[in-house]
Parts: structure tokens; sequence; C-alpha cells
């Protein structure tokens, strides 16, 4: 298994490499030109593969499959950059560079560079494994009900993710509509699920989370050309004693609206189909949906 001495590696590797259900989110996806990041908010990533500043086809078909290859094969992040770097570099996509975007305004922008890279591999490795983990606990619910928060406790843990380690929720709590990991940038926090008997061990407490969930606007950066001040809408907990609210940009369950979005599309394309026919198939595929597909 592959090791590393930097904490945020826990990624993924905490889970059994490769989890099909993480590599069949990943490959579902399409692709999506956004300038800046919040171009391409919450939930459209879910739909669509994307990377800010990024207007080249190839540039995103190169990185995708990049990160394809580290979800099935369980590559290093190391190897990933030491990969990708001379493919970015011939392409002529590195370095900084002035860039004139489709409204004619021109900037410096950095391009490919190990930080981007790095920053690439973790942030959808990160995301397709904890869409794959949601809907595998999903699944399994009825045997293990309880899900429970668990962070990444170290230097680097941002106090409200440290904070909300340990609480538990029943997998039907409204709380993990936005709170299910990750829930920022760089996060490390995943979920675990638990049956009964070993809630009563631990000697646990179920908590629900309806008068304590938390909606705040707030600011996502700022329009470098124009001023405009983005703003975002996240969704959290806070209970007057622990409060943990998502980073703009990730107030949404990446698993869960991947698995609306499955049973979107099959709807669009069964019910085309003889109603008693069409709805048999949909029954079957939605009794399916979040079983592990492997696509090898």
């Amino acid at each position: 298994m592959p090791t590393s001495n930097t904490a945020a590696i826990d990624l993924g590797y905490a889970i059994s490499l490769p989890p099909a259900d993480a590599i069949a989110y990943f490959e579902s996806k399409g692709y999506a030109i956004g300038w800046n990041w919040q171009d391409v908010w919450q939930e459209k990533h879910t739909q669509a593969f994307t990377v800010a500043k990024v207007a080249r086809l190839d540039i995103l078909q190169t990185l995708s499959d990049g990160v394809l290859t580290a979800l099935k094969d369980g590559t290093t992040e190391r190897t990933f950059i030491k990969t990708l770097t001379p493919l970015l570099q011939k392409a002529g996509w590195w370095g900084e560079k002035w860039i004139t975007d489709s409204q004619g305004n021109t900037e410096v922008v950095q391009e490919g560079s190990p930080h981007r890279l790095k920053t690439i591999y973790r942030t959808n490795l990160q995301t397709s494994y904890q869409a794959g983990r949601y809907q595998q606990q999903k699944d399994n619910a009825n045997a293990r009900p309880y899900w429970q928060y668990i962070a990444i406790r170290d230097n680097v843990t941002r106090p409200g993710h440290r904070k909300f380690h340990g609480k538990v929720f029943r997998y039907d709590d409204p709380i993990w509509q936005t709170l299910y990991p990750p829930n920022d940038w760089g996060c490390r926090c995943r979920v675990r699920a638990l049956t009964a008997s070993q809630v009563e061990q631990m000697g646990l407490t179920v908590e629900n989370s309806a008068d304590h969930i938390a909606t705040e606007h707030i600011d996502a950066g700022i329009n470098a050309h124009t001023g405009e001040v983005y703003q975002a809408t996240v969704t959290g907990f806070d209970d007057g004693k622990t409060r943990l609210l998502p980073g703009a940009g990730w107030s949404y369950n990446s698993g869960q609206s991947w698995r609306e979005q499955l049973l979107q599309q099959a709807e669009q394309k069964l019910g085309a189909m003889p109603p008693l026919f069409g709805q048999k198939l949909l029954t079957l595929f939605m009794e399916s949906v979040a079983a592990v597909v492997s696509r090898d």
C-alpha cells in the first residue's frame, strides 16, 4: 500500500484501493470549461470534470486520464506529478503566462505546476473516494445505520472539523446532505458506519441535527476584473457548542448528488420505453445503482 510522509495523503488510503464506486463516479463525468473555480459550483462537479483556467479540452483530457489512472492503480501523488509534468510541458500548459479570457480580460495565470497538480490530485481523489464510500454505506444502512464523523486530528486540521470529530447521526439525518466529507479544500475527513451494538459498546450518543441546521451566506472570492464579490450559501451544524460549516463551494454531498444524477438520466432514457417494461428496468436500475460496479 502506498504511503506518504505528508499528513494530507491519508486520502483514500484509509479505504481499500481501487474502490470501484469511486472509479464509476469519476468516469461518469464529462468536461466543463470554467475560468474561475466559482464558475462550476458544488453539485455541478458531480457532472463534469473541470480545472480553473483550463480552456483546452486536450489538457482536461490529460488531467482527467491521470486522475482516473490514479484511482484505478492507486498511484501516489508523487508519481501522478512526475507522470503528468512532462506531458503538460510538452502541450505548452506549464508555468505562468499572460492569458486573455473569453471576455477579453488579460491576466497572469498559473498553468501547470507541482502545486496545482497536487491540488488536482488530492481534490479529485478525495471527492471520488468519498462519493463511492457514500454509495456503499447507504447500501448497507440497514445493518449499519449510524454514521460517525471522523477527522484526521493533526496540526493542519481545521478547528471546526476537529470539534466535529466523533459525532454520530443516523444515516438519514439531514446533516449528511451537506456535511458528508469532503467539506473544504484539502479536507481529509471521512464517515464511519456503525451498528447499534457498536454505538452501545462505545458509549456513543446518537444526535439529531433537526434543530441545529445552520445556513449562512459567505464570501467566496473577488473577481479581479469587475470587483464582484462571489457569494456562496453554505449549510452546516451549530448547536451553540459545536459549529461546522463547509467551505465555499463544498456545501453538498458528492455521493448523493451523483446518485440522483444517475437516477435522473435513467428515468429520461427509460421513460421513452413502454410503461410496464420501462418501469421494471428503472426499478432494477434503482436497486443496483449504488452497487459496486467494475469497469475493468
